[in-house]
């Protein structure tokens, strides 16, 4: 992979806008917020296509509340007030607990605000920092990581970033409570951040706030997740729009699940509902299509997969609906042609009772040579950690990628952004960058849907919050992105959820699906990304109701 150079960057850091001092911890029974905004300003240029670019850089922090703070009002218990049974918040139990939630945001020069789309962009876990889509996918400086295979260790290499979202928009990556260079503190702070609805508030509050503190209300908006970040981005935009006024002009989503029953990872689980195994198939297809574990190679990968998906809406859908009472032929039957589909042996099938999660597909696709096969990019594979085990016990992307991520933002927020390194930002003048709140085994996943007065029993399922918000703003335009290596959150999952949410259709020409030859992490692909990049550029000027005239002039 060649690298391109680095565009010039005045990278220095301004004291115009000096970050206040911060407060003393508070006293016992005190309910004064602990945490102050802060932020560092720079100035840099990126160069997308030949275009070049000059931008405003700030990396800071603000502050956010669980739901139910009123900062106007002097009796709540959290601005001063003892708390007491009579001015204690109903809904929420939490009155010291806050969050000091860390964004970068790139603001092109010259632009007026009405003139220049916003898109705020998280990635998901949940629990996760949002360096993946930062430092890989549209941030003007991305990190150099092999296509499908484990990285050297450092020196890594950070390059001008030709696919950088910024010649279509401004870009604010947020991390979520508790990653990054943020923080939570307060009694019970992990209640109230740690579960589906409180890290929705959270973003909600951010993105009201940033729109607030830096002018962009009349701007066209845009939200951008991936993963969990787009079923955190289904419940924001619906907040955003029918609890604050604020009408957004599109929603991407990359690498999609808004319902977690359709997840492949341990279907077993949940007896009965077999809908993971049907959605997982294709995935399966493609992954075996690129290691070549087929009976047969197919020629052409999209024309397989056709065939695919429409074999597990049919037969293999049915098959799994007959259960036990399934004819013994048919049972064979279906079990050659998912064989001749995955590449996995006919007997293992059948002991499964056609039923293979993600986990021992994994485990299993590349067995016979002790390798595992990715998850978040089935083009990965690693050496087995245990060869008599009956799922991959980890992830080769991941562990091939992780590095070369995370030194990477670590050495440019420090040396660059001048954000992290600051004595009132960490003890000893230095501040750990958490990749991951490391949450997710005691995340609370509940969800109160719309118009509901109770959160719903089980996992998510936030298909509601996306058709509530497309049929409150019947303008609302979504495009999702998804790799067909993606075993996170399989593509024909987040195909099937776009056919099946609750919308008049009349609608549902306002959502269009993008495909990519790549895994969960679209961009970690240099060709996928250059498509990523296009079709989300072309998504935003398409719908951000801004005539020819009013865009800013190429330098």
């Amino acid at each position: 992979m060649v690298a391109a150079p680095l565009c010039s960057t005045a990278g220095t850091a301004r004291a115009d806008e000096p970050s206040p001092p911060p407060r003393p911890p508070h006293e016992a029974g005190s309910r004064l917020p602990s945490f102050q905004p802060d932020q560092q300003v720079s100035d840099g240029s990126v160069s997308v296509r030949g275009q070049r670019i000059d931008y405003q850089a700030v990396a800071g922090t603000l502050v956010v509340h669980p739901k139910g703070w009123d900062d106007a009002d002097p009796n709540n218990p959290r601005n001063g007030a003892p708390a007491t049974d009579e001015n204690r918040p109903k809904d929420d139990h939490n009155p010291t607990a806050e969050a000091r939630m860390f964004y970068v945001a790139y603001l092109r020069k010259g632009a007026k605000p009405e003139n220049r789309p916003i898109t705020f962009l998280y990635n998901g876990g949940p629990g996760s920092a949002t360096v993946w889509l930062h430092m890989g996918a549209f941030g003007p400086r991305r990190v150099v990581t092999l296509d499908d295979s484990h990285d050297d260790a450092a020196p890594y290499k950070l390059i001008n970033n030709d696919d950088s979202l910024l010649d279509a928009s401004d870009l604010v990556f947020i991390d979520a409570p508790g990653t990054g260079f943020g923080r939570i503190a307060g009694k019970d702070k992990e209640k109230a951040f740690y579960n589906t609805d409180g890290d929705a508030d959270a973003f909600t509050s951010f993105i009201a706030q940033f729109l607030a503190r830096f002018g962009r209300f009349n701007s066209p908006k845009y939200l951008f997740g991936e993963s969990y970040g787009t079923t955190r981005s289904a419940i924001v935009v619906n907040k955003l729009q029918s609890e604050k006024g604020i009408d957004f002009n599109g929603v991407m989503l990359l690498s999609q699940i808004l319902n977690y029953n359709s997840s492949v990872d341990r279907p077993e689980n949940n007896p009965g509902i077999d809908l993971p195994y049907v959605l997982a198939l294709p995935t399966y297809a493609a992954t075996a299509f690129y290691h070549h574990r087929l009976p047969q190679q197919p020629a052409d990968l999209r024309k397989f997969l056709d065939e695919v998906e429409q074999f597990a809406v049919s037969d293999y859908q049915g098959a799994l609906d007959a259960g036990t009472a399934l004819d013994p032929a048919r049972r064979d039957a279906v079990a050659e042609k998912l064989h001749a589909y995955t590449g996995l042996p006919v007997e293992y099938i059948r002991k499964a009772e056609l039923r293979v999660n993600g986990g021992e597909f994994e485990k299993t696709l590349q067995g016979d040579r002790d390798i595992d096969t990715g998850r978040l990019d089935t083009r990965f594979s690693g050496p087995t950690m245990d060869p008599l085990g009956q799922r991959a016990e980890y992830d080769p992307q991941s562990a091939a990628i992780s590095s070369a991520y995370i030194s990477a933002f670590n050495d440019y927020a420090r040396k660059q952004l001048h954000y992290g390194s600051q004595p009132n930002q960490g003890e000893d003048g230095y501040l750990e960058y958490k990749m991951s709140a490391n949450n997710i085994r005691d995340w609370g996943f509940t969800h109160q849907l719309p118009g509901q007065s109770y959160p719903a029993r089980g996992v998510p399922n936030v298909l509601p919050d996306l058709g509530m918000a497309m049929k409150y703003n019947p303008k609302l335009r979504i495009q999702l992105d998804q790799g067909y290596y993606d075993l996170a959150t399989p593509y024909f999952e987040g195909v099937f959820e776009m056919r099946h949410l609750p919308i008049p259709r009349t609608l549902a020409g306002n959502v269009e699906i993008r495909q990519y030859q790549s895994g969960h992490m679209v961009y970690a692909n240099e060709a996928a990304l250059k498509q990523l990049h296009d079709n989300a550029a072309d998504f935003i000027r398409r719908t951000d109701n801004l005539k020819p005239d009013t865009m800013p002039a190429a330098h």
